[in-house]
């Protein structure tokens, strides 16, 4: 698999490290260093490349192949970074040569170029470092570092019984991504500490195969049950779609054993249904849709999911792709108050500084609505950072998410 990718990357990076090698050996003497240094690339890079064209999808994702991606994030990232600064620096150097050169004023390297140098390639370094150490972080610590995120949200339409009625918002667990069995213990007590009404998971919950959740169901199964209920919707890669099978029927047979996952740790399951939680006599909808996405499986149907349920209810959606709220939702004429998603992950990558209104990641080219809060014509979105990881296996920046949403009736 990839073969023709691997190759290209293992050339295009090659050449990198030829060029970076060149302008660090002018500075850096000690020749045992800059080869050591190459040796440790082309063997992440060789790791990289095996992964990428043994890459087996009868297995898929294992922890192997989400480590070379890690790995070849933290060493490459950093030599994008130093790559652009070397290259602006030959442009200038080569633009002023010739400038000088045409104009017959030709100047002597020693003039102005070591020192100049010197200044670059420090600079350089130091802004390398930055998404060396972050990448690194979030493979270490920062996949674990849970955060607690509550936001009360005042709506018209809301009952006055339901007023201050709280909701645990959690996505994206991908078991097959999870290795530390104490962490993961030590977030479904984070879990367990909030108050919430209603608990409320929106898809993902393996990577691919229903097994990745056997050493984990004792585990999940400690989540404490809500007073109205703990319910899930599927995700995208709850179906099984990233993965060779050998047939139809095995494929369905896992999609099944997934299903079967969510009343094992005391979750009620929701495919295209919904669910009327009642409270003091009044009344608020709950639907649960399989998902659509704009890139991804489109098995969601909101008429058949809202079926039966009037225009006036008060409703919350769980879907999991935020796209499906951006191209259908916000704009369905039953009106949906508040869908939950998750589905981004935020990219497991950015900045996020709320004080100063700073926020920043690659996953925000991809979906309007990549982390948090969303609000169109009344209707709201919570888009939820994850639980877990996919791809990489760490969180640099934008932090696993535990939401607590408690619902306000200003009617």
């Amino acid at each position: 698999m990839f073969v023709n990718s691997a190759i290209i990357l293992i050339v295009i990076s090659v050449l990198l490290e030829i060029y970076l090698y060149f302008n660090f050996r002018k500075f850096i003497k000690s020749k045992l260093f800059l080869f050591t240094s190459m040796l440790l690339w082309i063997l992440i890079l060789g790791n990289m490349g095996y992964n990428m064209i043994f890459f087996d999808r009868t297995i898929g994702q294992t922890q192997q192949t989400m480590w070379s991606v890690g790995l070849f994030m933290l060493a490459g990232f950093p030599k994008i970074i130093l790559l652009l600064f070397f290259l602006v620096q030959d442009i200038i150097r080569a633009f002023t040569w010739f400038l000088r050169r045409s104009t017959n004023h030709p100047i002597s390297e020693n003039k102005f170029l070591p020192s100049r140098r010197k200044f670059v390639t420090v600079t350089a370094l130091g802004v390398a470092s930055v998404p060396f150490f972050g990448l690194f972080y979030g493979m270490t610590f920062g996949k674990y570092n849970f955060k607690v995120i509550k936001k009360k949200l005042a709506f018209d339409r809301l009952p006055q019984s339901f007023d201050g009625f709280k909701i645990l918002h959690i996505t994206d667990i991908h078991s097959g991504s999870l290795d530390n069995k104490e962490k993961i213990e030590h977030a479904i007590d984070l879990i367990n500490q909030q108050e919430f009404d209603l608990l409320l998971f929106t898809g993902d919950i393996v990577n691919n195969f229903y097994w990745e959740m056997d050493k984990w169901y004792d585990v999940f199964a400690k989540i404490k049950q809500a007073p109205y209920g703990n319910f899930a919707v599927l995700g995208n890669h709850d179906y099984g779609e990233y993965t060779d099978w050998n047939s139809e029927v095995e494929k369905q047979e896992n999609f099944e054993k997934i299903k079967a996952i969510f009343p094992k740790i005391g979750m009620k399951l929701l495919l295209n249904e919904n669910q009327i939680i009642e409270k003091n006599g009044e009344k608020i909808s709950l639907i649960g849709v399989e998902n659509w996405g704009t890139r991804f499986k489109k098995i969601g149907n909101l008429d058949i999911a809202s079926k039966g349920i009037e225009y006036d209810h008060f409703k919350i959606l769980m879907t999991h792709d935020p796209s499906h709220w951006n191209e259908v939702v916000k704009n369905d004429p039953k009106y949906y108050d508040l869908t939950l998603s998750g589905h981004t992950h935020g990219m497991q990558l950015g900045i996020e500084v709320p004080n100063i209104g700073l926020r920043w990641s690659p996953a925000q080219y991809v979906y309007p609505q990549w982390a948090g809060f969303y609000e169109f014509e009344g209707k709201i979105i919570n888009v939820n950072r994850g639980f877990g990881s996919h791809f990489y296996p760490g969180r640099a920046g934008i932090w696993p998410e535990i939401t607590v949403i408690e619902l306000k009736s200003i009617s």
